[in-house]
């Protein structure tokens, strides 16, 4: 069971996101969309997060001290470092899950978001709809409000992958956890492919999060954020904030590359992403210390932005 301070915490962030998502006006996760909470200082009609990537090198606790001394109030997981072992939320054992939750807790750390590379689908369809399912349970064990999935570059798995992610989808609004793909090259590199997928998979539980460094990254800088993110309006439930240098460089601040956030976040607003989680997804690399110094100034940057 979720602490009931951190459930509250979840619970706030999971109908926001839902209520974009296109959740509540289908019905679903009521008992979510309908709770009446009381606010908290960190209330706000953004999540402003940051996932544990830009401290691969430390261990779980370390990551989680620094995300909250820079002064976050979600984390994103993506591979943690647990006294038992180096583990991801999808092949986590219960020990490692309840770790991984309550550690999150005690540090008044909403957990955001995981990412996962997709459904193994590689043996077998079936193997891939049992993989993501499990994943879905573990997210609603640990409070995880959204799966951000990172598509596939290969064209001989790529109907099996989206099969897998639309058989869950019904499972995954059931549990009130959110499916979203971003650009991460290959088949998904752009907004135009991610729009394709989505309207075919054509469920409000499957959404999309935007990585405006990731299309850059991909294109090797020739597609303009700017340009490319009227494509994905009325889909965007969420970003992972990525910046980019050339010539192919995103382990940098937000604010200090080619990402014209300001001017980013005014498009996105106008396609209807007005509130939501940005996650902090890379920083400029460092000790412990420095990297938590600029993660404090991303959570600031970010702040500044939406203020």
């Amino acid at each position: 069971m979720l602490p009931t301070e951190y459930a509250l915490g979840r619970r706030r962030f999971v109908r926001q996101l839902g209520a974009l998502g296109g959740l509540a006006a289908a019905g679903l996760g009521p008992d979510l969309m309908a709770a009446d909470e009381p606010a908290t200082s960190r209330d706000s009609s953004w999540q402003i997060g940051c996932f544990t990537r830009p401290f691969s090198e430390f261990t779980y606790s370390e990551t989680l001290d620094a995300i909250a001394a820079a002064g976050f109030a979600s984390v994103g997981l993506m591979a943690v470092k647990l006294p038992s072992g180096t583990v991801t939320l999808a092949d986590a054992n219960e020990a490692q899950l309840g770790a991984i939750r309550d550690e999150a807790a005690k540090r008044k750390l909403v957990i955001s978001v995981t990412y996962y590379g997709g459904p193994p689908v590689k043996n077998s369809l079936t193997e891939g709809i049992e993989g993501i399912r499990k994943l879905i349970s573990n997210c609603q064990q640990t409070g995880c409000a959204a799966i951000v999935l990172g598509g596939t570059a290969d064209e001989s798995i790529k109907t099996a992958y989206y099969e897998a992610i639309a058989a869950v989808c019904d499972d995954a609004a059931e549990k009130n956890v959110m499916l979203v793909l971003k650009p991460h090259g290959g088949l998904n590199a752009t907004g135009p492919q991610c729009r394709e997928i989505i309207r075919k998979i054509d469920h409000p539980a499957f959404r999309l999060w935007y990585d405006p460094g990731n299309i850059l990254y991909y294109s090797e800088g020739a597609i303009d954020p700017l340009v490319d993110v009227e494509s994905v309006a009325g889909l965007v439930t969420g970003m992972c904030v990525k910046d980019f240098v050339p010539p192919r460089d995103v382990a940098v601040n937000p604010g200090t590359g080619r990402v014209k956030f300001p001017e980013l976040m005014k498009r996105l607003k106008a396609g209807g992403f007005r509130s939501g989680p940005l996650v902090v997804e890379t920083l400029a690399p460092g000790d412990l210390a420095t990297t938590t110094a600029n993660a404090r100034a991303a959570r600031e940057f970010l702040e500044k932005l939406v203020s």
